[in-house]
Formats: C-alpha cells, sequence, structure tokens
C-alpha cells in the first residue's frame, strides 16, 4: 500500500489534488483508516494516477476525465482515443480564438500609443532626505521582477507627484509600494522606471542623513550623494497603473509579532503547490484577530487563504517593524502587509488557489 504522501511524489500529483480527486469520486483510495481519515492506496493506482495526471496538465473536463480512467484499462481504446481527440480539438479552437482575440486587442494598444502622451517630460530637479529613498527602495527591492519575457517589470518605478516620490515594484505576484517626500519640484506627475542594477547602485550611495539630490533628463536618471553618484538610461517602457492594483482595506485585519511570526512560518505547517516547486502557508484570521496557520489537512474553511512562504517571509522582512498589520478579505483577493506607523509603505501578495 501507498502513503497519499508516496502517490503524490511518484504521481506528479499533489496530495490536496489527490484528496479532490477521492471527493469527486476519480481516483478513490483503497483504504482509508476509519480513525485518522489517512488514506492508502494500492501500487496498481500508481497508473491510474500518473494518467490522472497527464489529462489534468492538458486541462481535461473532470466529466471527460473519469470516462478516460474507466475505460483505460480496457480491450477496447476507441472510447479514450475519440475522448483524447475531441479534447485536442477543442484546445486548438481556443486557442484559435484567443489569437482572434490578441489580434485585436494588439490593434486597440497600436492605437491606444498613439494617441497616449508619455508621463515622463524633459528635466527633472529635486532632493531627497537619503534615509527616506533608502528605506523606500529597501521597501520594494524584494517586489521586483527578473522574467526576460516581461522587462517592463525589471526595475524600479519612480513615481513623482506633487511633493512625494512614489517608488513601486511588481514582480505580477507581489507588488511594493512606498512614499518619501521630495523638495524642489512642483511640476506636472512624471514617471520613470529605473532599472534595477542601477536602483541597487543608488541604494548603495545613501548613507548618512544629507540629502541627496535626483535628476530626469529625458531618458537619463541620476542621483548625486555629494561627490558620487549613479546614473543611467531609464527602462523605455510603460509601468501598469499600480494604483489600479492596489487593495481595499480588508474587512480581516491582524496585528503579528514580526519575530514570532517568522518562527511560526519557518517551523509550522506548509503545504507544496500544484507544481511541488513552492511551499504554502495557509492563513485564517481568527474572530479576535488572531493569526492562525492551518495544518495541511484543514479543509473547508472558507477563510482559509493560502500564500507564497517565502514571499511572505520577504514582505515581512521589507516591512522593515517589529509589528506589522495582515489584511486578508478572500480566499481569492490580495493579502495586504502594512506598517501600523506608515500607509505610504506596505506590499501586496496575491493568493495561490487551493483545490481543497
Amino acid at each position: 500500500m501507498r502513503s497519499i504522501g508516496e502517490m503524490a511524489r511518484d504521481s506528479g500529483l499533489g496530495v490536496s489534488a489527490l484528496r479532490f480527486y477521492d471527493r469527486a469520486g476519480v481516483l478513490v483510495p483503497a483504504w482509508v483508516d476509519p480513525v485518522s481519515g489517512y488514506r492508502w492506496y494500492e501500487p496498481g493506482q500508481l497508473e491510474e494516477a500518473r494518467l490522472l495526471a497527464r489529462v489534468r496538465r492538458a486541462g481535461m473536463p473532470l466529466a471527460d476525465i473519469r470516462l478516460v480512467l474507466a475505460s483505460w484499462s480496457g480491450t477496447d481504446t476507441d472510447l479514450v482515443r475519440k475522448l483524447l481527440t475531441a479534447h485536442l480539438r477543442r484546445l486548438e479552437l481556443g486557442l484559435s480564438d484567443a489569437r482572434n482575440e490578441f489580434s485585436a486587442l494588439r490593434a486597440l494598444l497600436d492605437q491606444r500609443e498613439n494617441l497616449m502622451t508619455s508621463l515622463r517630460v524633459a528635466t527633472v530637479r529635486l532632493t531627497i532626505a537619503a534615509p527616506d529613498l533608502a528605506a523606500a527602495l529597501d521597501t520594494v527591492r524584494f517586489a521586483a521582477s527578473n522574467d526576460p519575457e516581461l522587462p517592463m517589470l525589471g526595475g524600479v518605478l519612480f513615481d513623482i507627484e506633487g511633493a512625494n516620490l512614489h517608488v513601486v515594484a511588481t514582480d505580477r505576484y507581489r507588488l511594493a509600494v512606498a512614499t518619501a517626500a521630495v523638495d524642489g519640484y512642483d511640476g506636472s506627475r512624471v514617471q520613470v522606471i529605473v532599472p534595477t542594477p542601477l536602483a541597487d547602485a543608488m541604494r548603495a550611495l545613501l548613507h548618512g542623513g544629507d540629502p541627496v539630490r535626483l535628476s530626469l533628463d529625458d531618458d537619463r536618471v541620476t542621483l548625486e550623494a555629494g561627490d558620487r553618484q549613479a546614473a543611467g538610461r531609464c527602462l523605455d517602457h510603460d509601468f501598469p497603473d499600480y494604483r489600479r492594483l492596489l487593495p481595499q482595506t480588508g474587512d480581516r485585519r491582524a496585528l503579528v509579532e514580526v519575530a514570532d511570526f517568522r518562527e511560526a512560518l519557518e517551523t509550522g505547517p506548509v503545504r507544496r503547490d500544484e507544481t511541488g516547486t513552492h511551499d504554502l502557508s495557509v492563513l485564517r484570521v481568527t474572530d479576535d484577530g488572531t493569526v492562525v496557520l492551518c495544518p495541511d489537512g484543514d479543509a473547508g474553511d472558507p477563510d482559509r487563504v493560502a500564500v507564497n512562504r517565502e514571499f511572505l517571509l520577504d514582505a515581512l522582512a521589507a516591512g522593515a517593524r517589529d509589528r506589522l498589520v495582515l489584511e486578508l478579505t478572500a480566499p481569492t483577493a490580495p493579502i495586504a502587509i502594512r506598517r501600523p506607523d506608515d500607509e505610504g509603505g506596505f506590499s501586496i501578495l496575491m493568493p495561490v488557489r487551493l483545490e481543497d
């Protein structure tokens, strides 16, 4: 007999997926311990689980998966072949439709690009306190993307508006925002994307408490700290409108002691994501405002929110406070990590969908 963990390891299906397919009646364990509820599988079920993993990765509907597994071991394979062919045809038609829609969207984008004007201006000069800029960069740096397919996210946005500099980074799965006050600029709103290596070079200059000078000259950005400077070209892309991505205040808030919460995350229960490559922590805020980590077998709680554990630990470190506020709204809504004393510095993490 194989345990559910062994079956997950050898089949390519996660533990949560095996539980889901058990409840759906697709791959039912040979025996379930009546006391512990632990599932056990016969050796022969491994082939079925591997087959299930393949059709699942291909996106086959559950109704068809049932028939494929029911017919797989029979002598007449005609039904299985017809189901595979029909699903492949659906995928091809769906891909064709998607290409048509994307082609129309690209045409609309071309029209918008011809009408839109850049927020960048020819010249900007301003000063900012070195500790404030250092803190802002430290707050957002962890969220910058390193995906070569999305070069517009491979930097830190400097969004200058009025007397404030908003510093933003995102890699799609997490987003971080920080704000610092600036002096010497009263022009229109300006946005530039500072490449990540240049942002790191700027951060290396930010020591001491004296103000530093930030200059924008068309597509070039320069930071001067005393007789030292870091300069380079901005990324020639538009950053997404991050303000549309910011969450509303969550209805479940919890003030956490960061050191204790980190220890709980590092030593507490985790589960693997669908790819089997990332550890997930499953959180829930109780009625008394306490964050608890749900055990792997704690299914059915509608208030559970799963999050990439590494991303959450990074966000706690970037928060740079002994206490932080976690805001949860729904299992499919972003999680916000806020500073109790600073509304301008926070991060959000995308939740990970749970199958059970």
